[in-house]
Protein backbone atom coordinates (compact mmCIF):
# COMPACT_ATOMS: atom_id res chain seq x y z
CA UNK A 1 0.00 0.00 0.00
CA UNK A 2 2.50 2.26 0.73
CA UNK A 3 4.78 1.71 -2.60
CA UNK A 4 1.30 2.88 -4.33
CA UNK A 5 0.62 5.58 -2.29
CA UNK A 6 4.06 7.03 -3.36
CA UNK A 7 3.35 6.36 -6.91
CA UNK A 8 0.01 7.71 -6.70
CA UNK A 9 1.23 11.15 -5.08
CA UNK A 10 4.28 11.01 -7.63
CA UNK A 11 1.74 10.94 -10.64
CA UNK A 12 -0.50 13.97 -9.01
CA UNK A 13 2.62 16.32 -8.29
CA UNK A 14 3.79 15.62 -12.08
CA UNK A 15 0.21 16.16 -13.23
CA UNK A 16 0.29 19.56 -11.07
CA UNK A 17 2.98 20.68 -12.92
CA UNK A 18 2.27 19.93 -16.01
CA UNK A 19 -1.07 21.42 -15.07
CA UNK A 20 1.23 24.73 -14.87
CA UNK A 21 2.41 24.34 -18.36
CA UNK A 22 -1.16 23.61 -19.77
CA UNK A 23 -2.48 26.95 -18.71
CA UNK A 24 -0.57 28.68 -20.90
CA UNK A 25 -2.17 27.36 -23.87
CA UNK A 26 -0.08 23.97 -24.81
CA UNK A 27 -2.77 21.70 -25.76
CA UNK A 28 -0.11 18.55 -25.77
CA UNK A 29 0.82 19.15 -22.30
CA UNK A 30 -3.01 19.45 -21.62
CA UNK A 31 -3.74 16.01 -23.32
CA UNK A 32 -1.03 14.53 -21.03
CA UNK A 33 -2.33 16.21 -17.87
CA UNK A 34 -5.80 14.33 -19.01
CA UNK A 35 -3.41 11.04 -19.23
CA UNK A 36 -2.27 11.14 -16.06
CA UNK A 37 -5.33 12.03 -14.56
CA UNK A 38 -6.73 8.40 -15.56
CA UNK A 39 -3.84 6.61 -14.55
CA UNK A 40 -4.23 7.94 -11.19
CA UNK A 41 -8.02 7.44 -11.12
CA UNK A 42 -7.05 3.80 -12.16
CA UNK A 43 -4.24 2.99 -9.17
CA UNK A 44 -6.70 4.40 -6.40
CA UNK A 45 -9.76 2.68 -8.15
CA UNK A 46 -9.07 -0.15 -5.54
CA UNK A 47 -9.11 -0.21 -2.09
CA UNK A 48 -7.02 -3.16 -1.21
CA UNK A 49 -5.65 -5.58 -3.95
CA UNK A 50 -7.33 -8.27 -5.35
CA UNK A 51 -4.08 -10.32 -4.07
CA UNK A 52 -4.88 -9.74 -0.16
CA UNK A 53 -8.43 -11.53 -0.57
CA UNK A 54 -9.26 -14.71 -0.13
CA UNK A 55 -10.75 -16.97 -2.95
CA UNK A 56 -14.97 -16.74 -2.76
CA UNK A 57 -16.05 -18.89 -0.63
CA UNK A 58 -18.26 -21.93 -2.04
CA UNK A 59 -20.38 -22.31 0.39
CA UNK A 60 -21.56 -18.61 0.17
CA UNK A 61 -25.50 -18.40 0.77
CA UNK A 62 -28.09 -15.94 -0.61
CA UNK A 63 -28.80 -13.51 1.80
CA UNK A 64 -31.06 -11.24 0.43
CA UNK A 65 -34.16 -10.05 1.56
CA UNK A 66 -37.24 -10.76 -1.48
CA UNK A 67 -39.07 -7.71 -1.60
CA UNK A 68 -42.52 -9.53 -1.34
CA UNK A 69 -41.42 -11.49 2.10
CA UNK A 70 -43.50 -9.14 4.36
CA UNK A 71 -46.96 -10.40 6.18
CA UNK A 72 -50.17 -9.38 4.77
CA UNK A 73 -52.14 -6.22 6.03
CA UNK A 74 -53.81 -6.82 9.54
CA UNK A 75 -57.36 -7.67 9.30
CA UNK A 76 -58.28 -7.76 13.33
CA UNK A 77 -59.95 -5.06 14.88
CA UNK A 78 -58.60 -6.16 18.70
CA UNK A 79 -54.59 -6.25 20.25
CA UNK A 80 -53.41 -9.27 20.88
CA UNK A 81 -50.43 -10.65 22.33
CA UNK A 82 -48.20 -11.67 19.66
CA UNK A 83 -44.80 -13.68 19.80
CA UNK A 84 -42.40 -12.98 17.45
CA UNK A 85 -39.19 -15.72 17.37
CA UNK A 86 -35.97 -14.21 15.73
CA UNK A 87 -32.43 -15.97 15.51
CA UNK A 88 -28.88 -13.90 14.93
CA UNK A 89 -26.56 -16.25 12.70
CA UNK A 90 -23.37 -15.15 10.96
CA UNK A 91 -23.25 -16.11 7.15
CA UNK A 92 -20.64 -16.02 4.21
CA UNK A 93 -22.71 -14.94 1.95
CA UNK A 94 -22.81 -13.19 -1.81
CA UNK A 95 -21.97 -9.26 -1.92
CA UNK A 96 -21.82 -9.41 -5.90
CA UNK A 97 -20.97 -11.67 -8.55
CA UNK A 98 -17.73 -13.60 -7.75
CA UNK A 99 -17.37 -11.56 -4.37
CA UNK A 100 -18.40 -13.27 -0.85
CA UNK A 101 -18.72 -11.45 2.46
CA UNK A 102 -19.38 -12.42 6.37
CA UNK A 103 -23.01 -11.36 7.24
CA UNK A 104 -24.48 -11.34 10.38
CA UNK A 105 -27.86 -11.51 10.21
CA UNK A 106 -31.69 -11.49 11.70
CA UNK A 107 -32.82 -14.92 9.98
CA UNK A 108 -29.98 -15.47 7.48
CA UNK A 109 -31.14 -12.04 5.23
CA UNK A 110 -30.54 -8.99 5.16
CA UNK A 111 -32.60 -7.04 6.43
CA UNK A 112 -34.29 -9.33 8.83
CA UNK A 113 -37.87 -10.04 9.09
CA UNK A 114 -40.19 -7.69 8.40
CA UNK A 115 -42.63 -7.45 11.45
CA UNK A 116 -45.93 -6.68 11.48
CA UNK A 117 -47.95 -5.66 14.92
CA UNK A 118 -51.11 -3.41 15.88
CA UNK A 119 -50.92 -0.70 17.80
CA UNK A 120 -51.97 -1.48 21.22
CA UNK A 121 -50.94 -5.24 20.70
CA UNK A 122 -48.25 -7.01 23.60
CA UNK A 123 -45.42 -8.20 21.79
CA UNK A 124 -43.28 -11.26 23.32
CA UNK A 125 -39.91 -11.06 21.15
CA UNK A 126 -37.86 -13.78 21.61
CA UNK A 127 -34.33 -13.55 20.59
CA UNK A 128 -31.75 -16.66 20.18
CA UNK A 129 -28.23 -16.76 18.86
CA UNK A 130 -26.99 -19.40 16.71
CA UNK A 131 -24.68 -21.72 18.71
CA UNK A 132 -22.07 -21.50 15.46
CA UNK A 133 -21.64 -17.24 16.11
CA UNK A 134 -18.58 -15.88 17.36
CA UNK A 135 -20.21 -12.84 19.27
CA UNK A 136 -22.78 -11.69 21.19
CA UNK A 137 -26.07 -10.13 19.55
CA UNK A 138 -29.38 -8.38 20.82
CA UNK A 139 -31.96 -6.39 19.08
CA UNK A 140 -32.80 -2.33 19.82
CA UNK A 141 -36.40 -1.60 17.92
CA UNK A 142 -37.09 1.50 17.62
CA UNK A 143 -40.95 1.01 18.38
CA UNK A 144 -40.42 0.07 21.75
CA UNK A 145 -40.77 2.59 24.38
CA UNK A 146 -38.26 1.57 27.46
CA UNK A 147 -35.07 1.58 28.03
CA UNK A 148 -32.76 0.53 25.16
CA UNK A 149 -35.23 -0.68 22.86
CA UNK A 150 -34.92 -3.85 23.97
CA UNK A 151 -31.26 -4.55 23.65
CA UNK A 152 -30.77 -4.59 27.36
CA UNK A 153 -32.38 -7.52 27.71
CA UNK A 154 -31.54 -9.43 24.72
CA UNK A 155 -27.55 -9.11 24.97
CA UNK A 156 -27.41 -12.72 24.02
CA UNK A 157 -24.24 -15.41 23.99
CA UNK A 158 -23.47 -18.22 21.39
CA UNK A 159 -25.85 -20.61 21.76
CA UNK A 160 -28.51 -18.62 24.27
CA UNK A 161 -31.61 -17.12 24.40
CA UNK A 162 -33.34 -13.98 25.74
CA UNK A 163 -36.94 -12.70 25.94
CA UNK A 164 -38.93 -9.19 26.78
CA UNK A 165 -42.17 -8.18 25.89
CA UNK A 166 -43.15 -4.66 25.53
CA UNK A 167 -46.70 -2.58 24.31
CA UNK A 168 -46.80 -1.05 20.60
CA UNK A 169 -47.66 2.37 21.74
CA UNK A 170 -47.11 4.09 18.81
CA UNK A 171 -48.04 3.56 15.59
CA UNK A 172 -45.98 3.74 12.53
CA UNK A 173 -42.44 2.37 10.55
CA UNK A 174 -39.55 1.50 13.03
CA UNK A 175 -36.16 0.33 12.22
CA UNK A 176 -34.76 -2.46 14.52
CA UNK A 177 -31.14 -3.16 15.02
CA UNK A 178 -28.28 -4.89 16.72
CA UNK A 179 -26.81 -3.51 19.38
CA UNK A 180 -24.30 -5.37 20.64
CA UNK A 181 -20.65 -3.51 20.83
CA UNK A 182 -19.41 -2.73 18.53
CA UNK A 183 -22.78 -1.13 17.49
CA UNK A 184 -21.78 0.21 13.84
CA UNK A 185 -20.05 -2.95 13.06
CA UNK A 186 -22.97 -5.01 14.40
CA UNK A 187 -25.27 -2.97 12.23
CA UNK A 188 -23.18 -2.49 9.26
CA UNK A 189 -22.61 -5.95 9.32
CA UNK A 190 -26.18 -6.37 8.12
CA UNK A 191 -27.91 -6.66 11.09
CA UNK A 192 -30.80 -4.47 10.98
CA UNK A 193 -35.05 -4.54 10.02
CA UNK A 194 -38.43 -2.93 10.39
CA UNK A 195 -41.25 -3.62 12.34
CA UNK A 196 -44.35 -2.04 11.44
CA UNK A 197 -46.86 -0.78 13.76
CA UNK A 198 -50.28 -0.53 12.32
CA UNK A 199 -52.73 1.82 13.79
CA UNK A 200 -56.18 0.50 14.77
CA UNK A 201 -58.08 1.26 11.72
CA UNK A 202 -55.14 -0.02 9.57
CA UNK A 203 -53.99 1.22 6.75
CA UNK A 204 -55.52 1.94 3.04
CA UNK A 205 -55.60 -1.43 0.90
CA UNK A 206 -53.20 -1.08 -2.22
CA UNK A 207 -52.63 -3.75 -4.59
CA UNK A 208 -48.60 -4.45 -4.04
CA UNK A 209 -46.90 -4.15 -1.01
CA UNK A 210 -42.50 -4.16 -1.11
CA UNK A 211 -39.73 -4.19 1.51
CA UNK A 212 -36.48 -2.02 0.53
CA UNK A 213 -33.86 -1.36 3.25
CA UNK A 214 -30.89 0.45 2.45
CA UNK A 215 -27.76 -0.66 4.13
CA UNK A 216 -24.03 0.49 3.91
CA UNK A 217 -21.08 -2.51 3.52
CA UNK A 218 -17.62 -1.94 4.43
CA UNK A 219 -15.96 -4.51 2.61
CA UNK A 220 -12.21 -3.86 1.69
CA UNK A 221 -12.87 -3.69 -2.06
CA UNK A 222 -15.20 -2.40 -4.79
CA UNK A 223 -17.72 -4.73 -6.88
CA UNK A 224 -15.18 -5.48 -9.00
CA UNK A 225 -12.80 -7.15 -7.18
CA UNK A 226 -13.59 -10.89 -6.68
CA UNK A 227 -13.02 -12.81 -3.72
CA UNK A 228 -13.74 -13.05 -0.01
CA UNK A 229 -13.88 -9.46 0.97
CA UNK A 230 -12.68 -8.56 4.64
CA UNK A 231 -14.60 -6.05 6.57
CA UNK A 232 -12.75 -3.01 6.66
CA UNK A 233 -12.75 -0.87 10.12
CA UNK A 234 -10.84 1.53 9.06
CA UNK A 235 -13.70 2.24 5.97
CA UNK A 236 -16.25 2.28 8.76
CA UNK A 237 -14.59 4.95 11.00
CA UNK A 238 -14.72 7.08 8.29
CA UNK A 239 -17.94 6.47 7.16
CA UNK A 240 -16.84 5.82 3.33
CA UNK A 241 -18.75 2.53 2.12
CA UNK A 242 -17.47 0.78 -0.75
CA UNK A 243 -21.27 -0.77 -1.47
CA UNK A 244 -24.22 0.81 -0.42
CA UNK A 245 -27.02 -2.06 -0.95
CA UNK A 246 -30.77 -2.43 -1.12
CA UNK A 247 -31.76 -5.60 0.77
CA UNK A 248 -27.75 -6.54 1.46
CA UNK A 249 -26.69 -6.99 -2.00
CA UNK A 250 -25.04 -4.93 -4.97
CA UNK A 251 -27.87 -4.89 -7.55
CA UNK A 252 -30.06 -7.30 -4.97
CA UNK A 253 -33.86 -6.28 -6.30
CA UNK A 254 -32.37 -6.85 -10.01
CA UNK A 255 -33.02 -9.69 -12.48
CA UNK A 256 -34.93 -12.49 -10.40
CA UNK A 257 -35.48 -10.36 -7.43
CA UNK A 258 -36.83 -7.50 -9.34
CA UNK A 259 -40.15 -5.84 -7.83
CA UNK A 260 -42.80 -6.68 -9.77
CA UNK A 261 -46.39 -4.78 -10.66
CA UNK A 262 -49.05 -4.46 -13.06
CA UNK A 263 -49.99 -0.82 -14.95
CA UNK A 264 -52.96 0.58 -12.74
CA UNK A 265 -51.60 -0.88 -9.40
CA UNK A 266 -51.57 1.05 -6.56
CA UNK A 267 -48.17 0.10 -5.05
CA UNK A 268 -46.94 0.79 -1.41
CA UNK A 269 -43.33 1.21 -0.99
CA UNK A 270 -41.43 0.42 3.25
CA UNK A 271 -38.40 1.51 2.90
CA UNK A 272 -35.96 1.92 5.89
CA UNK A 273 -31.78 2.72 6.29
CA UNK A 274 -29.97 0.46 8.30
CA UNK A 275 -27.31 3.09 7.94
CA UNK A 276 -25.52 2.81 10.28
CA UNK A 277 -24.01 6.49 8.91
CA UNK A 278 -25.66 7.79 5.76
CA UNK A 279 -28.64 9.01 4.63
CA UNK A 280 -30.33 8.21 2.02
CA UNK A 281 -32.15 10.16 -0.72
CA UNK A 282 -34.79 7.81 -1.99
CA UNK A 283 -36.16 8.36 -5.42
CA UNK A 284 -37.72 6.17 -8.63
CA UNK A 285 -36.89 7.59 -11.53
CA UNK A 286 -39.99 7.65 -13.67
CA UNK A 287 -42.63 8.03 -10.46
CA UNK A 288 -44.23 10.62 -8.50
CA UNK A 289 -44.46 9.89 -4.62
CA UNK A 290 -48.90 10.97 -4.86
CA UNK A 291 -48.67 10.24 -0.59
CA UNK A 292 -44.97 10.15 1.17
CA UNK A 293 -45.15 9.44 5.17
CA UNK A 294 -41.64 11.35 5.40
CA UNK A 295 -39.55 9.69 8.39
CA UNK A 296 -42.59 7.17 8.66
CA UNK A 297 -44.80 9.76 10.23
CA UNK A 298 -48.64 9.77 10.80
CA UNK A 299 -49.01 12.88 8.66
CA UNK A 300 -48.74 12.63 4.99
CA UNK A 301 -47.08 14.61 2.01
CA UNK A 302 -48.33 14.75 -1.48
CA UNK A 303 -46.45 14.48 -4.89
CA UNK A 304 -42.83 14.15 -3.79
CA UNK A 305 -40.01 13.20 -6.23
CA UNK A 306 -37.67 12.30 -3.50
CA UNK A 307 -37.17 11.53 -0.19
CA UNK A 308 -35.30 11.69 2.60
CA UNK A 309 -33.90 8.44 4.87
CA UNK A 310 -32.11 9.20 8.37
CA UNK A 311 -30.11 6.66 8.86
CA UNK A 312 -31.78 4.44 11.48
CA UNK A 313 -34.69 5.73 10.09
CA UNK A 314 -38.06 4.60 7.46
CA UNK A 315 -40.40 5.86 5.48
CA UNK A 316 -43.31 4.90 3.26
CA UNK A 317 -44.60 5.79 -0.01
CA UNK A 318 -47.18 5.05 -2.40
CA UNK A 319 -47.89 5.55 -6.26
CA UNK A 320 -49.94 4.66 -8.74
CA UNK A 321 -47.83 2.96 -11.71
CA UNK A 322 -49.68 3.90 -15.42
CA UNK A 323 -47.61 2.63 -18.29
CA UNK A 324 -45.50 -0.19 -18.25
CA UNK A 325 -42.09 -0.63 -18.53
CA UNK A 326 -38.84 -0.44 -16.02
CA UNK A 327 -38.56 2.41 -13.10
CA UNK A 328 -35.21 2.25 -11.08
CA UNK A 329 -35.27 2.39 -7.56
CA UNK A 330 -32.09 4.46 -6.20
CA UNK A 331 -30.85 6.34 -3.86
CA UNK A 332 -30.41 9.72 -5.67
CA UNK A 333 -26.64 10.66 -4.32
CA UNK A 334 -26.53 9.18 -7.06
CA UNK A 335 -22.91 7.54 -7.14
CA UNK A 336 -24.21 4.90 -4.62
CA UNK A 337 -26.93 3.94 -7.16
CA UNK A 338 -24.13 3.92 -10.38
CA UNK A 339 -21.18 2.65 -8.51
CA UNK A 340 -22.14 1.23 -5.32
CA UNK A 341 -25.23 -1.11 -6.11
CA UNK A 342 -28.06 0.70 -4.49
CA UNK A 343 -30.59 0.46 -7.54
CA UNK A 344 -33.52 -2.04 -7.99
CA UNK A 345 -35.90 -2.45 -10.65
CA UNK A 346 -39.53 -2.22 -10.30
CA UNK A 347 -41.09 -4.43 -13.79
CA UNK A 348 -43.96 -3.01 -14.94
CA UNK A 349 -46.30 -4.58 -17.38
CA UNK A 350 -49.50 -4.32 -19.03
CA UNK A 351 -51.30 -2.23 -22.10
CA UNK A 352 -49.52 0.94 -23.40
CA UNK A 353 -51.33 4.61 -21.55
CA UNK A 354 -50.41 6.62 -24.21
CA UNK A 355 -52.34 9.84 -22.64
CA UNK A 356 -50.08 9.45 -20.13
CA UNK A 357 -46.18 8.40 -21.87
CA UNK A 358 -45.50 8.11 -25.16
CA UNK A 359 -42.16 6.95 -26.68
CA UNK A 360 -41.07 8.17 -29.92
CA UNK A 361 -41.78 4.82 -31.40
CA UNK A 362 -45.57 5.48 -30.79
CA UNK A 363 -45.81 8.65 -32.52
Amino acid sequence: MRKRTVVVAGLLALAVVLSGFALVGNSAVSDQVTVLADQVSALDQSVHPESLFEPAKEQAVDIRKSPIDLPAPLTRSQAETVVLNLETVEVEGKLADGTTYTYWTFNQTVPGPFLRVRVGDTVELHLKNNERSANVHSIDLHAVNGPDGGAGETQVKPGESKSFSFKALNPGLYVYHCASPHVPTHIAMGMYGMILVEPGEGLKPVDREFYVMQGEVYAAGRQNQDGHQPFDGDLLYNERPNFVVFNGAFQALTGDYALQAEVGDRIRMFVGNGGPNLVSSFHVIGEIFDVAHREAAAEESHNVQTTVIPAGGAAWVEFTVDAPGLYKLVDHSISRAIDKGAVATLVVTGPENPAVFQGAGGQ
